[in-house]
C-alpha cells in the first residue's frame, strides 16, 4: 500500500539524520476517500492522498513557525498489516478523509519519492499565507478555506530520495 506521510522541511532533515519517519500519520487510498473523490483511476485517488496529506502537512507548518514554509509529503510503500484505519470518522471531517495510522516508524529508506513545494517566492508566500489560515478554514471559515485553496494551487514537486540533501540545503 502506497501512504502519504505529510511532514516539514525539518521533519524530513531529522528522517534523514534518524533514518525513519517517526510520525504515526499518513494519508492513503481508503473507502471514504473513494467515495470523496468518486474515481476508479487508482493513480487519481493517490493524487487525491497526495493532496490531502499536503493540506496536513500545512497543519504541522502551523504549528511550527520556524519551520521553512514549505509542504514536504514522503510517498513510502508499505505493507497492509503496517496500516491501521484512522480512529476518528473520515466521513464526518473533512480533515480525516483518507487519513491513516501507521502501526510503527517507517525507515526513509524505504520511501518512494519526496514530494515538497518550490522554494519560490510565490510559492512561499501562499503557503505562508496558508499555514496561517488552516486552523480557521478547518473551522468552516470560507476566506480561509481560500487562501488555503491558494497553496494548493502549487502543485509539488518531485524528488528521488536520492535528492533529499540538495532539497534539505
Amino acid at each position: 500500500m502506497r501512504v502519504y506521510v505529510p511532514t516539514t522541511v525539518r521533519g524530513l532533515a531529522a528522517a534523514h539524520q534518524d533514518g525513519a519517519l517517526e510520525d504515526a500519520v499518513a494519508y492513503a487510498v481508503t473507502p471514504a476517500l473513494r467515495e470523496w473523490y468518486v474515481s476508479d483511476d487508482i493513480e487519481e485517488l493517490e493524487y487525491a492522498a497526495l493532496n490531502r496529506a499536503a493540506q496536513s502537512s500545512l497543519r504541522l507548518l502551523a504549528a511550527d513557525p520556524d519551520a521553512p514554509r514549505r509542504r514536504v509529503v514522503v510517498a513510502v510503500e508499505v505493507a497492509d498489516s503496517a496500516v491501521a484505519p484512522f480512529a476518528g470518522d473520515e466521513y464526518q471531517d473533512q480533515a480525516s478523509l483518507g487519513r491513516v495510522v501507521l502501526k510503527g516508524a517507517v525507515k526513509l529508506a524505504k520511501a518512494a519519492a519526496v514530494h515538497a513545494d518550490a522554494d519560490d517566492t510565490d510559492v512561499v508566500e501562499d503557503v505562508t499565507a496558508a499555514a496561517a489560515a488552516i486552523t480557521a478554514a478547518d473551522g468552516g471559515d470560507q476566506d480561509a478555506q481560500f487562501t488555503v485553496d491558494g497553496a494548493e494551487d502549487h502543485d509539488l514537486l518531485w524528488f528521488a530520495t536520492q535528492e533529499i540533501p540538495g532539497l534539505l540545503a
